[in-house]
């Protein structure tokens, strides 16, 4: 899951990457309503962690312009603005959830997964396909009711797959939104082909169905069709 964090405090900022990325999650940050415009724009996420009180603009216009682009991206008001009315605006606007500064990191932690729960899978805490379990909260994958074990890589690619059924994705989205960042560096995607073979093999060999496809010239796509 990807999610990007939109806040100005740098020490705050620094505590929430670090925290959310040992919790697994793929996350970037925005200092700015600059920062985060541009990034809405260009990328996917899972989940905003916004941050109303920006110092160039307002949070709720980050949330605007994501209802306006039908982004499927969650979102979660972090604020210390508690006043009733912003965050009754906010919710009226299109947020998911609102948590009020200071919060416990743990806390923080439920409340995206019940938002990514809820616009991901529907609220179930597991995604059946087929032979295939998926235990999202949990990293875990069963095919046939037997535990495969997986890299965290490969377990995100899987995920990231399993939640656009059938839907083409190209090779560039795919690295984007299980690398982050960290794909716009890569000279070529021979890294992606590497996983995904790791993975298609390690399911098969439980019993699964080879259900990622190559699309030639694109990318790749899930299905048992």
């Amino acid at each position: 899951m990807k999610l990007l964090i939109v806040e100005d405090e740098p020490a705050l900022r620094t505590s929430l990457v670090e925290y959310l990325r040992q919790d697994g999650y793929v996350v970037e940050a925005a200092a700015s309503y600059e920062q985060a415009h541009e990034k809405i724009k260009l990328y996917q996420y899972d989940c905003v962690l916004l941050d109303l009180t920006l110092p160039d603009g307002n949070g709720l216009d980050v949330v605007r312009t994501l209802k306006a682009d039908r982004s499927p991206a969650g979102v979660l008001i972090v604020s210390a603005r508690g006043a009733l009315d912003d965050k009754v605006l906010g919710l009226e606007l299109g947020a998911d959830d609102y948590l009020a500064k200071p919060f416990h990191l743990s806390e923080l932690s439920a409340r995206l997964k019940a938002i990514i729960r809820r616009r991901q899978f529907q609220g179930q805490r597991h995604l059946l396909f087929q032979e295939l379990t998926v235990f999202p909260d949990q990293a875990r994958v069963l095919v046939n009711g037997e535990p495969v074990t997986l890299t965290r890589k490969e377990f995100d690619l899987l995920l990231y797959l399993l939640t656009n059924p059938g839907r083409v994705l190209t090779k560039e989205s795919i690295a984007e939104h299980v690398w982050g960042d960290a794909a716009d560096a890569a000279d070529s995607f021979d890294f992606l082909y590497t996983h995904l073979k790791n993975l298609r093999r390690k399911l098969q060999d439980k019993g699964a169905g080879d259900y990622i496809r190559s699309v030639y010239g694109v990318g790749y796509k899930f299905s048992a069709e």
